[in-house]
């Protein structure tokens, strides 16, 4: 008996990566928000669900391969482990819709139910992969590649954004148990979202409306606020002076919406302006596991890494600038058109594969390799 499970076992696993294998050779299908709008405005749920089944098994089996290509010993860490667990438990769910009849309406309630519960497994896919690389570098083994593992982490969220954006729509289009945020929205989307009444840009009385997700605008103004009222406070505080206000500034323009935020906390030096966008990086103290549990990405330094890839899913992009001493400026800027505004999607494929064997060469350019020291200069006229 004991031999028998561990042979069903093996051909389990066996299965499951020929699967992969399969689903991984096909490109995943990127859609505007106008495609998912139009979609939406008449939507066939049958329709819905022979994209999906076969979308997104393709989508995971993607990132599943590259999730196999990360250093072993960040592989083998229990959290990255856990997390691969709950992707190849919901890889294997979808699989067994591949040969279902569409036109069944019991196959399309368990579908959409079994997309909820895949979606619950993954909520906290984010904090749990961050975990694991704590882990990794808790015991000393730092990165070989850091540049491969940023790499990966952005593709793999971007992934995960695009699940439940894919999730939602369809959950919230096709599930009697759940109804969109507003009457207007069309499943998760948003056909005249306006930013001006987001960021609550008292200055303004015109609305400046756009397609889009309202969830994905407010979780980057969160991150963005909550910098800047934090660098405001800490450098003002030790100033000893009154808090300036924070400035938002709205444009909608023929080919981009861009929301300009700028604060008074006294900046960041230019050679740290990358390193924001580090998961690596954080000027938060480092989360412990009572805090994680109430605020998952506290300590991580994921904020701002996460925020971007929301912005750059739909072709957008956020970018900060800063002046050391003064302030910061931060840019989101959103495609102005629905047709433009299409998922910026990872595909597995030979040049993803060469970003994570090739190791780091020596830098061709001479650099500092430590931080600035104060040291005196006398100059001599």
């Amino acid at each position: 008996m004991r031999i028998s499970r561990v042979l069903m076992k093996c051909v389990s696993a066996a299965n499951l990566t020929r699967q992969i294998e399969y689903y991984s050779r096909f490109s995943p299908s990127p859609l505007s928000i106008k495609q998912l709008i139009d979609f939406g405005a008449d939507a066939c749920e049958q329709t819905s669900f022979a994209f999906l089944r076969h979308e997104m098994p393709v989508r995971m089996a993607n990132i599943m391969k590259e999730i196999n290509l990360l250093p072993s010993p960040l592989l083998q860490t229990p959290s990255v482990q856990l997390v691969y667990s709950w992707f190849s438990r919901s890889f294997t769910e979808l699989l067994k819709y591949q040969n279902t009849n569409e036109n069944d309406e019991n196959i399309l309630k368990s579908f959409t139910k079994t997309l909820v519960g895949i979606r619950n497994r993954h909520n906290d896919v984010v904090p749990t992969m961050a975990q694991g690389v704590l882990q990794f570098k808790a015991h000393g083994m730092e990165p070989l590649n850091n540049q491969n593992v940023q790499y990966f982490l952005d593709r793999f969220y971007m992934s995960r954004i695009s699940f439940r954006m894919l999730i939602n729509h369809h959950t919230l289009l096709f599930d009697d148990s759940k109804r969109p945020a507003h009457s207007r929205h069309i499943g998760s989307i948003d056909p005249s979202c306006d930013a001006v009444q987001i960021v609550k840009a008292q200055d303004k009385d015109e609305p400046f409306r756009v397609v889009y997700i309202p969830s994905h605008l407010h979780h980057m103004l969160f991150e963005l606020f909550k910098n800047a009222m934090r660098a405001t406070v800490e450098h003002h505080t030790k100033l000893g002076s009154t808090y300036p206000p924070l400035n938002v500034l709205v444009i909608l323009g023929k080919e981009d919406l861009t929301i300009k935020i700028s604060d008074r906390g006294g900046g960041v030096p230019l050679r740290k302006i990358d390193l924001l966008f580090d998961y690596m990086y954080s000027t938060a103290p480092p989360p412990h596991e009572q805090r994680a549990r109430a605020a998952p990405l506290a300590g991580f330094g994921y904020g701002l890494p996460i925020s971007r890839l929301y912005a750059r899913y739909f072709q957008g992009e956020l970018n900060l600038l800063s002046l050391e001493g003064f302030g910061t400026d931060a840019f989101i800027y959103l495609k102005a058109l629905s047709s433009e505004s299409v998922e910026r999607l990872p595909v597995f494929n030979r040049t993803a594969f060469r970003n994570y064997m090739d190791q780091p060469g020596a830098d061709d350019w001479c650099a500092p390799s430590r931080e600035p020291r104060n040291v005196g200069i006398t100059w001599h006229p």
